[in-house]
């Protein structure tokens, strides 16, 4: 039979093949391995998987790429990125390593709030050069789904326009990119004073314009002692979710507050961060079905001397999965190689796990595990060759780019 592209002679094929329900415990670890992989593929998507010799004597092709010594795996999914700003923050990062806080930045201006002027000033096409750019660099690292939030606009024209600056970058680049309205990621400096009518047009105004467009599938918010505390956190997040947003959250960054029990109480799709969550939020997660989605890159980036405790989530059976959270200000990193690395390094889990929550449970974490996160026969052709002998080489080897090929839907892109 006649296929568009065939891969063959993998050293090891990580199909990472199973159900379709999140990975906890012990199947954290499992790749699901091939020697000698090959993959058949057609009309973008994955047609048969299985040994080179099988492969080879059921398929033919015109287009056949040779996978020697390589190693091949599902495509990076990122599910928590800030991509779409308009200036850097690099002078914070110098400030945080003379001794200030994340938290003493912010409260004097910097932060979240350092960047709405940029955004609200800047026009929707200088927004979308710029984050176009900066994906375009994330590609080659690997990644071939992407979740992108709004959330430096914090007024209704500005949060629209960075959704629809997401909107085009979805249409003008090969990858998949699943847009989530922010706007509560901040209090903006003219509500500083006056929280509860910035909430009141977080709900009354925003929400309902950015349902009406369609222009977000998820609502997201920063639930922490210094922005929205859990009461605030609560009614917004029940009110986007009776408009039809599915929820996602910022919680327990800092401080254990209470955003992961939280999470679980709403039925969020996912909790990010989580560096300070306590032993009840782990159980309120995993017994409601959240995703915990660990970013060490921010941790690192803020000189934590702490991580996630991703150790005791996984061994407690709550499903764990990576992100970068690339954004201007607390972790300017576009690599999941150097995510899985620091998950690795920095908060103990085994290179399969951090692979398993770098795709697979990345996938679930954006609801996409039907159609991405895994080589299995019908899913989508999103695939890296990698130049390394074996996938624990992956964050062993950091600080560098492993992958030689990014296949997108069957595509070399």
């Amino acid at each position: 039979m006649q296929v568009d592209l065939i891969i063959t002679n993998a050293k090891e094929l990580l199909t990472i093949k199973g159900s379709l329900k999140p990975r906890s415990g012990k199947e954290m670890n499992e790749l699901s391995i091939i020697k000698d992989g090959a993959i058949a593929i057609k009309d973008g998507k994955i047609f048969s998987v299985g040994v080179s010799k099988d492969i080879s004597e059921k398929f033919s092709s015109k287009k056949i790429i040779d996978a020697t010594d390589k190693i091949v795996m599902p495509g990076f999914i990122d599910p928590h990125t800030h991509p779409v700003f308009l200036d850097t923050r690099e002078n914070e990062f110098e400030m945080r390593i003379k001794g200030k806080s994340y938290v003493e930045i912010s409260q004097s201006g910097g932060g979240i709030r350092s960047s709405i002027k940029g955004v609200r000033e800047s026009s929707e096409d200088k927004l979308f050069e710029l984050s176009l750019k900066r994906i375009k660099k994330m590609i080659p690292y690997g990644v071939t789904t992407l979740e992108a939030k709004s959330g430096y606009g914090l007024n209704t024209e500005s949060e629209l326009k960075m959704l629809r600056v997401i909107k085009r970058l979805s249409e003008t680049l090969p990858i998949d990119i699943i847009p989530t309205f922010m706007g509560a990621h901040e209090f903006p400096i003219e509500y500083k004073d006056n929280r509860e009518e910035y909430i009141r047009i977080l709900k009354e105004e925003m929400m309902p314009e950015i349902m009406s467009s369609k222009l977000a599938e998820y609502c997201d918010i920063f639930t922490e002692a210094h922005v929205y505390n859990i009461e605030q956190s609560r009614d917004i997040l029940l009110h986007a979710k009776k408009l039809g947003f599915k929820l996602k959250m910022h919680a327990d960054e800092i401080e254990p507050i209470g955003g992961a029990e939280l999470a679980g109480e709403i039925g969020a799709i996912s909790a990010d961060h989580l560096g300070a969550t306590s032993d009840k939020g782990i159980f309120s997660l995993r017994d409601n079905g959240v995703i915990a989605t660990l970013l060490p890159g921010t941790l690192f980036s803020l000189r934590a001397k702490t991580y996630a405790r991703a150790r005791q989530m996984i061994n407690a059976g709550l499903p764990v999965a990576l992100a970068t959270d690339y954004n201007p200000g607390s972790c300017n990193c576009d690599s999941m190689q150097m995510v899985i690395s620091l998950a690795c390094l920095q908060m103990g889990m085994t290179p399969a796990e951090a692979i398993v929550a770098s795709t697979f449970n990345a996938a679930c974490a954006i609801e996409r595990q039907d159609v991405v996160g895994s080589l299995e026969k019908g899913k989508k052709a999103d695939i890296l060759i990698m130049d390394m002998p074996s996938y624990q080489f992956l964050p062993y080897h950091f600080g560098s780019n492993n992958v030689e090929i990014v296949i997108k839907n069957g595509k070399i892109i």
